[in-house]
């Protein structure tokens, strides 16, 4: 009976009643971190595929049980009576501070496993280079540290208009020296952004230039060509230039085959042969079927494209060729004539003799 008056009495300290509010929360983050381990996990493992979402749950998990147990000082700091100056502004800015660094390094991690889980699959889909997509990973990092000191810095009131004057001049600085290497980072965000063309795509540039994309870079974009010449091309210049790209929006690629035959030949017969030699070649698909045109009326035969379509644009020069080659042996034995060329030179009078 006489310790239950002294119970009371301790239960009014100050002391005591933050120690309990404090002892609360550690109760909760101790429940959160059971919820987690024996309930949490298992279900992650049980329900999905990918151990994405585990790699995520052990990163994430000692920053929600450490920021339960952090929210829990605060509060009890916040009851009456205050702490003492200075305490009153240094123990919670301490603990603001500790979440704060906590939940950046967390962040960070968490970043970085995302980057490592989507990199190789990002690469093997020909998206964007690996070293465009390191670059990125590296430039978000910077940004999420430097927000984190930034607001440590507001946390502990430190005056940021200096900070912020001095960075924008040493920015204006950098810009300037660096603006042709900046163009073209930026010119490479643009291409990735725009989707315009991926690694393994064929594209035309300018009508000029054709060749497959082997390499999205920081600074430059490279393609192979049919010769086997590799081109650099700086972003900023292929951001500003006419891209044609042959395997967009599907890989599939039309190929056209011009073709004449001499004036009197049987127009449906050439018909026929032309789609059945498009028809006995493997590399030609089925689906859209493939169309013979007459196009004109040449000079000295009649003109007609067979249009059919290939599986990638990398097979154009070839099939055309084996076309080409399939046509001149059918017209051969369906004795289908393709004209060529030529001029009669017919004389009027012949000079008579000793006449110069």
């Amino acid at each position: 009976m006489e310790l239950s008056p002294f119970l009371q009495d301790l239960s009014r300290q100050p002391i005591i009643q933050r120690l309990m509010v404090v002892a609360i929360y550690a109760l909760l983050a101790k429940a959160v971190d059971i919820f987690v381990n024996r309930i949490l996990k298992r279900l992650a493992a049980a329900y999905t595929t990918t151990d994405l979402d585990d790699k995520a749950i052990d990163i994430l998990h000692t920053p929600i049980v450490v920021s339960i147990f952090f929210v829990g000082i605060l509060h009890a700091l916040s009851m009456e009576p205050g702490l003492s100056p200075p305490w009153e502004k240094f123990v919670p800015d301490v603990a603001k501070s500790i979440a704060l660094v906590i939940w950046t390094l967390a962040a960070l991690r968490l970043f970085m496993v995302l980057g490592e889980h989507y990199l190789d699959s990002i690469s093997e889909r020909g998206k964007i280079g690996a070293d465009l997509f390191l670059l990125l990973k590296n430039v978000v990092r910077v940004v999420i540290f430097v927000s984190a000191l930034l607001w440590l810095l507001s946390i502990w009131n430190v005056n940021l208009a200096p900070l912020f004057a001095s960075a924008g001049i040493a920015g204006i600085a950098v810009a300037l020296a660096a603006k042709d290497s900046l163009a073209n980072f930026f010119g490479g965000i643009s291409i990735f952004a725009d989707k315009t063309f991926k690694v393994g795509d064929y594209i035309i540039i300018d009508n000029d230039q054709r060749g497959e994309v082997v390499e999205i870079g920081v600074r430059s974009t490279r393609i192979m060509t049919r010769d086997d010449v590799l081109i650099t091309i700086p972003n900023s210049i292929l951001a500003n230039s006419k891209i044609i790209n042959e395997s967009a929006p599907v890989p599939r690629f039309r190929i056209r085959v011009p073709v004449g035959v001499a004036y009197g030949s049987d127009l449906a017969q050439v018909e026929a042969v032309l789609l059945a030699v498009a028809a006995a070649n493997p590399a030609v698909v089925q689906e859209p079927e493939a169309r013979v045109r007459m196009r004109s009326f040449g000079s000295s035969s009649v003109d007609f494209e067979l249009l059919c379509w290939v599986e990638d644009p990398r097979l154009k020069g070839l099939e055309i060729h084996n076309l080409l080659k399939g046509i001149y042996k059918a017209f051969a034995e369906n004795k289908i004539t393709i004209p060529f060329p030529q001029q009669d030179v017919y004389i009027k009078q012949l000079p008579e003799a000793g006449e110069k």
